[in-house]
């Protein structure tokens, strides 16, 4: 009991980050109280800032070098780094929209900021879960203040119906995912992953049911359900087919800063759990690359699941003339585009999920930024209030065509470094299977080129809507646009620092 203690007392240090976002989470509650006039909304804003500043500095102290923490429940590696610099990049972007904008009013800033870092504070948690349980217990963490930030709009009708469905979608994928993790602990006796993965990789039938179904045992049937069922938890955060369908209503009727916050960060989350659960418990480093231990076909599973999802994202977003919705489509799409990275069951294909999650940030968030603007200067969502943008607010537009034709994959943004590292995984593989796959995501990119130039089409070729009159943005916004135009064609260009970053990161998770 006391050796136990003490291996608990020994792990704080290493979670330091963590715990500075719960000590944030609590004194930005009580600095909401404290700040009353005309400056509580900057003072609230900067106190957002140090608190993110100080996590980023306990972050960078903090050694990566791969270990356990708290009796395995949590595990330190390069991998949860890579995620936790992504998650707070993510958080300081989405302080950066919420700085001017009207859906988050004064006098509830400081709630919204307190319950961003406690979705921030379950991302990291997600991302460093080493038990089924920690995951599903950091994913609820997520979900519950999801759900309220998703409904902040008390007045909106469109919000609160957001908030339902997101708490009916996300009531039903959690239940479903618990059970999935009953099956796995009834399979193999513990939810530890890193117990897991031997367990499975000696997984044998007979040991378990002598009668069989189908050329397939019983058990081996079990563990293919435990697998979709914990994927659907999972598959909810990524907004995955058949999990998706709260995806554009919410999006629509949440707070805009809050939609664009959600488009990548609660995404990238779901991502670091398949990455780990599916690296730890199903495959091994084997000749330089990875071995599927399992019995369970799950790079086919996943790939099946790409291929529908990047399918139904893209021929939906179509008939989209909603900003919101088109990019929730969007978004869709771009989850199956990165279930392909996952489904290639290699080093590069999980590395490639860490660099398109990377240059994701940069492209959707800046997008969902000109959202936002558009919607506080004209009050409209519609493709139609684009019209004419070139002539109103000229580098509003550029920026705009720059994240479309990233997200798009257009070179020399970093969306072509990003799809063309998951098609390379992909192909390097070898394999009908894995070819066809690259084929039906190619057809999706060129699909998604269609509905994206219908935008800039209606910037640059049609007449201004309205009075026509120019649209001013605010300087911050004004940075935070060159800021992710200029990150987009750096790593562009120059993609190694982020290569080698991603590269690192992907091996620790074997390597730990």
């Amino acid at each position: 009991m006391e050796a136990a203690i003490a291996r608990n007392l020994g792990s704080l240090g290493a979670f330091l980050p963590e715990i500075v976002l719960s000590a944030g989470v609590l004194a930005l509650f009580l600095l909401d109280l404290v700040f009353r006039g005309e400056g509580r909304r900057g003072r609230l804003t900067w106190a957002f800032g140090i608190v993110l500043a100080l996590a980023a500095a306990a972050l960078a102290v903090t050694p990566s070098s791969p270990r356990g923490l708290f009796n395995g429940m949590v595990v330190q590696d390069g991998l949860g780094t890579f995620f936790k610099w992504l998650f707070l990049a993510t958080a300081a972007y989405t302080a950066g929209i919420v700085v001017h904008s009207k859906e988050i009013s004064r006098a509830r800033l400081g709630e919204f900021y307190a319950l961003l870092l406690a979705v921030l504070l379950g991302m990291d948690l997600m991302a460093v879960s080493g038990d089924l349980l920690m995951v599903y217990l950091s994913l609820e963490l997520v979900s519950l203040v999801s759900y309220a930030l998703a409904g902040f709009r008390k007045d909106d009708v469109r919000s609160a119906e957001a908030s339902l469905k997101y708490v009916i979608y996300g009531g039903v994928a959690s239940g479903i995912m618990l059970f999935g993790i009953s099956y796995m602990y009834g399979l193999f006796g513990t939810t530890d992953l890193a117990l897991l993965g031997p367990k499975i990789k000696a997984f044998s039938g007979e040991v378990f049911v002598a009668q069989t179904l189908g050329g397939a045992t019983a058990a081996q049937l079990a563990l293919v359900v435990a697998v979709m069922f914990v994927l659907a938890g999972v598959g909810y955060k990524m907004a995955s087919v058949p999990w998706h369908m709260w995806c554009p209503d919410v999006y629509e009727g949440a707070p805009t800063p809050f939609t664009a916050f959600l488009s990548v960060g609660p995404k990238a989350a779901g991502f670091a759990v398949a990455l780990r659960f599916f690296g730890v418990g199903f495959t091994e480093a084997a000749g330089g690359g990875l071995v599927n231990t399992a019995t369970v076909p799950w790079p086919a599973i996943v790939g099946i699941l790409a291929a529908i999802t990047m399918t139904l994202g893209n021929i939906t977003a179509l008939g989209q003339t909603n900003l919101k919705r088109l990019l929730a489509y969007s978004s869709i799409a771009h989850a199956g585009y990165l279930l392909m990275g996952l489904a290639a069951a290699s080093i590069l294909g999980f590395q490639s999920v860490l660099v398109y999650l990377a240059v994701y940030l940069f492209m959707n968030l800046g997008a969902f930024l000109v959202v936002a603007i558009m919607a506080a200067r004209t009050g409209g969502e519609d493709i139609s209030a684009y019209r004419g943008l070139v002539r109103r607010a000229p580098f509003t537009a550029i920026a705009f065509t720059v994240f479309l034709f990233s997200l798009t994959g257009l070179p020399p943004l970093a969306g072509f470094t990003g799809k063309y590292l998951l098609f390379a995984a992909l192909l390097q593989q070898g394999g009908s299977w894995y070819v066809a796959l690259a084929i039906v995501g190619a057809i999706n990119s060129a699909i998604s080129l269609y509905y994206y130039l219908r935008i800039v089409k209606a910037m640059v070729l049609e007449p201004p809507a309205g009075a026509g009159g120019p649209i001013e943005v605010p300087r911050t916004y004004g940075a935070l646009l060159a800021g992710s135009m200029a990150a987009l064609l750096f790593f562009g260009l120059f993609w190694s620092p982020l290569y080698g970053a991603s590269l690192r990161a992907t091996q620790a998770l074997f390597r730990g």
